[in-house]
C-alpha cells in the first residue's frame, strides 16, 4: 500500500486501476492496516455464526463481502459528483477479530474489549457479520463510549426472544432483549423496520409492550421509503447505532442468509433507506447474516457490499 498526499494517511493503492478480481483482499482495495492513527472509519470483520437456530455460513460473510466489494466503482447520490467516500475520509480494512468457535460468551467478550480500543482511538466501526449475535459485543462497547443509544435496527425478525436457559443466555435471536436489559439502547427512540413473518409474529406484542417503535413490513410497503426515514428521523434523539441484517431484504433479492422470509424490502428501497439516514448522529455501524452458501450469483453479498459503500457516503457526507 502506498503513502496518500499527507502526513498520517494511507489510501487505496491505485483502487481503480487493473482487473478488478485482482489486488489484495480488503474490502475495496483499502489500505490493511491496524493502525488506527491512519484511519477515521475501519471496516472489520467478524467471522462468527454459532449462535444461530437455523442454518450456519454467515461465519462466511466478511470474506464474500469483501470479494464482491472488487465490483464497487466510486459513484455518489448525485450524478454529477464521482468522489469516492476514501477522498473525504480515511478507510481501512483492519482485518477480522478472532473468534473462538464453540465458546460464544468468550467470543463475545473478546469482541467487546477489540472494539473498546477502535472506539477509545475515535475510529467509526464498520462490522462485518457474522450472525446478529455480533452486535451485542459491538453495542457494548459502543454504549461504554457514547452512552445510551438509540437503535435503528432493519430486519425481518425483531431479535427481542427470551433465553431458553441461562446456560445459553446469547444468540441471535436474543440480542436487543439483552441490549435492553442492559440498559444500552433506549427502546423509545429506536425503531425496528421490515419486521415480518410467522417467526416474527408471535413476539411482536412483547416488542411494542417494551417501547420500541416497530413499522412491520406490511405498514413499509404501505407507506414506502420516504415516510419511514421521516418517522426514523423523528424518533431517534441519542447517539445512533444502525444494525441491518440483510435478511430485511426480499430472498429475491437476498436469498444467501440463514432465515430468510418473503414480502420483504426490494435491494432499491434498503439503499434508499439507508441514504435517508444523513443528518443522524451516527456513531456504530453493522451489517450482518450474509451466509453466502445460500446465495445466488453472489447478489446478495454484493448488496452487502454496496450498503456498505453506501454507508461510507454517509460518513463521507458528514466529514471526518
Amino acid at each position: 500500500m502506498s503513502e496518500g498526499q499527507g502526513p498520517g494517511r494511507l489510501y487505496p493503492a491505485e483502487w481503480q486501476r487493473g482487473p478488478r478480481y485482482s489486488g489484495a483482499y480488503s474490502f475495496a482495495r483499502c489500505p490493511v492496516t491496524r493502525d488506527l492513527s491512519l484511519a477515521d472509519a475501519a471496516v472489520i470483520g467478524v467471522p462468527m455464526d454459532m449462535a444461530v437456530l437455523y442454518r450456519s455460513g454467515a461465519r462466511f460473510g466478511p470474506r464474500a463481502i469483501r470479494d464482491a466489494s472488487g465490483q464497487l466503482r466510486p459513484h455518489h447520490w448525485e450524478e454529477d459528483k464521482l468522489e469516492p467516500p476514501f477522498d473525504t475520509l480515511r478507510v481501512i480494512d483492519y482485518g477480522d477479530l478472532d473468534v473462538f468457535p464453540g465458546y460464544i460468551e468468550q467470543t463475545v467478550a473478546h469482541l467487546q474489549s477489540e472494539l473498546a480500543r477502535i472506539f477509545d482511538a475515535g475510529v467509526f466501526p464498520i462490522v462485518l457479520g457474522g450472525d446478529h449475535s455480533t452486535t451485542l459485543p459491538v453495542l457494548r462497547a459502543c454504549a461504554a463510549k457514547h452512552g445510551q443509544l438509540s437503535l435503528v435496527h432493519f430486519d425481518a425478525h425483531p431479535d427481542f426472544w427470551p433465553a431458553a436457559d441461562a446456560s445459553r443466555p446469547v444468540h441471535h435471536g436474543t440480542v436487543f432483549r439483552i441490549a435492553l436489559e442492559e440498559g444500552l439502547i433506549d427502546p423509545s427512540t429506536s425503531v425496528q423496520v421490515g419486521i415480518r413473518g410467522s417467526i416474527s409474529a408471535g413476539i411482536l406484542h412483547e416488542v411494542r409492550a417494551a417501547g420500541f417503535n416497530v413499522i412491520a413490513c406490511d405498514e413499509f410497503a404501505q407507506q414506502g421509503v420516504a415516510p419511514t426515514s421521516q418517522r426514523i428521523q423523528s424518533v431517534v434523539r441519542h447517539p445512533v447505532y444502525l444494525s441491518l441484517d440483510i435478511d430485511c431484504v426480499d430472498p429475491a433479492f437476498a436469498p444467501g442468509t440463514g432465515t430468510p422470509e418473503v414480502a420483504g424490502i426490494t435491494s432499491r428501497e434498503i439503499i434508499e433507506l439507508v441514504r435517508a439516514l444523513r443528518g443522524t448522529s451516527l456513531v456504530a455501524f453493522d451489517i450482518v447474516e450474509v451466509a453466502p452458501a445460500y446465495d445466488s450469483a453472489e447478489i446478495t453479498a454484493l448488496l452487502a457490499a454496496n450498503l456498505v459503500y453506501e454507508f461510507l457516503l454517509l460518513l463521507a457526507h458528514r466529514g471526518p
